[in-house]
């Protein structure tokens, strides 16, 4: 069965400041979507946020960019905007650029991580999402996970992942992407990776299947906007176990925290720290 996993993320209202989330804008989204759920809109959904970014987890059979998955996820954002607005919380709908959608809602201020998949029987799906850095925060993490061999071990001795991993990597100013082979290509792939503050790994594909393995946002909010107004706060889905990697090989590249830029008004680098859902609540310095 054809399956499509949607996580659509905006900062629509801060609470203090721009370090957490009030409880009244979840329980607005949580209502929004429970009642799209009810309609058959939503196959299951999940609400969650990181610092102060809502996060909407969707599963559906609509497949990728579809205008009322899309519209669902803005009319829920403009909601909760209204009840951040009323709590007089702060930036209240900071994300949301435009005045009414227009279809789709990229290029319209959230950030956006869809895959279609044919469900496996036991489809193990990792989301990470981070606050207070940019969409490049994910080059080094997923390099790691799909082409180091020292980090993920099933690159060496699993027969299903030993062919390797295809990496689509976007010019996030020129809107331009380009393909990597890895291991092929790795020392040409790390050319771009390392420089994140331009490009960003956009999805991995299995090599020999073609499946895909991740996904994640590369919306650049300050580029949409025409001036910073925030960073741009990125989401990543990942599959893992069977031909992907194994959970722990998923985890183990966050066990030292990278460098990424962002911190205090995005002008900042300093590391991407690892923290519980509950914990992720960005205050000193704004560190992500």
């Amino acid at each position: 069965m054809e399956l499509t996993l949607s996580v659509i993320k905006a900062d629509i209202g801060g609470y203090v400041g721009h370090s957490s989330s009030h409880p009244d804008v979840v329980q607005k989204a949580k209502e929004k979507l429970v009642h799209a759920q009810g309609q058959g809109l939503l196959t299951d959904h999940h609400v969650t946020v990181c610092g102060d970014d809502l996060q909407l987890i969707m599963t559906h059979q609509r497949g990728e960019d579809s205008e009322q998955i899309h519209k669902l996820a803005w009319d829920t954002f403009v909601e909760c905007t209204n009840v951040a607005k009323s709590l007089k919380l702060h930036g209240a709908g900071q994300d949301l650029l435009a005045d009414a959608f227009s279809g789709n809602v990229r290029g319209m201020g959230p950030g956006i991580a869809e895959m279609q998949i044919s469900e496996r029987e036991a489809e193990t799906i990792i989301i990470f999402m981070a606050d207070k850095t940019a969409s490049g925060a994910w080059n080094l993490p997923l390099y790691k996970m799909f082409a180091d061999p020292f980090n993920t071990i099933g690159l060496v001795i699993a027969s299903n992942m030993h062919s390797g991993f295809t990496f689509e990597v976007h010019d996030v100013k020129e809107s331009k992407k380009i393909t990597f082979n890895a291991p092929e290509e790795i020392y040409d792939m790390l050319v771009f990776l390392g420089a994140p503050g331009r490009y960003a790994v956009k999805a991995v594909y299995h090599k020999e299947s073609g499946e895909i393995a991740a996904v994640s946002s590369t919306e650049r909010l300050s580029l949409m906007a025409g001036r910073y107004i925030g960073k741009d706060d990125p989401v990543c889905i990942i599959r893992s176990q069977g031909k992907f990697p194994a959970v722990g090989e998923i985890l183990e590249p966050f066990a030292s925290p990278h460098i990424v830029e962002g911190w205090m008004r995005g002008s900042h680098h300093g590391p991407l720290m690892p923290v519980a859902v509950r914990e992720s609540n960005p205050s000193r310095f704004d560190g992500p």
